[in-house]
């Protein structure tokens, strides 16, 4: 069976439109569905000839998305295809869009609002198999130990001054990203909607892990950075901070931005390396302000 008639043989009706969403990263269909007799979907495909890494990613998300507790701010999955090459995920269709860019400070404060009220409901972590995020970002956390066994031309003069003591700021951010909470891992604005009764959901589970509640606002404080927003002022006052020191964590995520940028874009996501250089850039500077090194 093919995926689109596996897809409708689920959801009762030919599909008679879809329309694809723009926004992301991964190659292949992301699109809201009609079917003839008005049901309405969210479905997301690919296959092994458009990246060999995105149906891995699928499988994941579909795992997470399924054991996630009724009520959680997320997609309810309802169906999954896989045959080996091809993955597809059939979600409820989300009434909502993504924040408008730049962020606006509302929307911005709807979103950090709706991530304290994530955490609490995935707290203590609802999926059992769920990944531990020091084994998932692991290798990210040591971007700055590859840039110093292998520098590259383009480092900003701070960042390659400063290679060994990023990296050893890098790899202690392991030792404090451990928890018990579900969280998404990547929270950008890609990665929310927004509906018109004020909620907020969050989607694109693949990378969900098992790890310490901060981690998710500082992400989107990165996101918010990105489009001209003060990350400090973005985690001012939030309770997830409360003791906590991301720093370690940031020049992990900035070494390995910056680590995989210079190397050549993976099949179908030819704009990839450009948006981890801005990320890389904009959360260096961050680091570069919390440490104070000259």
């Amino acid at each position: 069976m093919s995926v689109r008639a596996d897809i409708e043989a689920h959801l009762g009706s030919p599909i008679v439109s879809a329309v694809n969403q723009s926004a992301g990263f991964s190659p292949g269909l992301a699109a809201r569905v009609r079917c003839a007799d008005g049901t309405r979907a969210f479905v997301k495909a690919v296959g092994l000839e458009l990246n060999q890494d995105t149906p891995a990613l699928h499988r994941a998300e579909g795992r997470i998305t399924a054991a996630l507790p009724p009520g959680t701010p997320a997609p309810r999955l309802r169906h999954c295809y896989d045959d080996g090459d091809w993955v597809a995920l059939v979600f409820d269709e989300v009434d909502g869009t993504m924040p408008v860019l730049p962020w606006r400070p509302d929307d911005l404060a709807r979103v950090l609002a709706g991530l304290q009220e994530l955490a609490a409901a995935l707290t203590p972590c609802p999926v059992p198999d769920a990944p531990a995020v020091t084994s998932t970002l692991a290798a990210d956390m040591l971007g700055y130990q590859r840039l110093l066994d292998n520098p590259w031309e383009e480092l900003d003069p701070w960042e390659r001054r400063h290679l060994s003591s990023l990296a050893s700021l890098a790899a202690a951010a392991l030792s404090t990203m451990d928890g018990d909470t579900l969280v998404h891992v990547d929270v950008r604005a890609d990665n929310v909607l927004l509906a018109p009764d004020g909620s907020v959901t969050f989607v694109d589970w693949p990378w969900a892990s098992r790890g310490a509640a901060w981690i998710d606002t500082v992400v989107l404080a990165i996101n918010a950075a990105l489009h001209g927003h003060d990350p400090e002022a973005v985690l001012a006052g939030n309770p997830l901070l409360d003791g906590v020191d991301p720093t370690p964590f940031l020049a992990g995520l900035a070494g390995t931005w910056h680590d995989a940028a210079r190397r050549p874009a993976p099949r179908g996501l030819p704009t990839i390396r450009e948006f981890q250089q801005a990320q890389g850039d904009v959360t260096l500077d961050w680091v570069r302000r919390r440490t104070g090194w000259k």
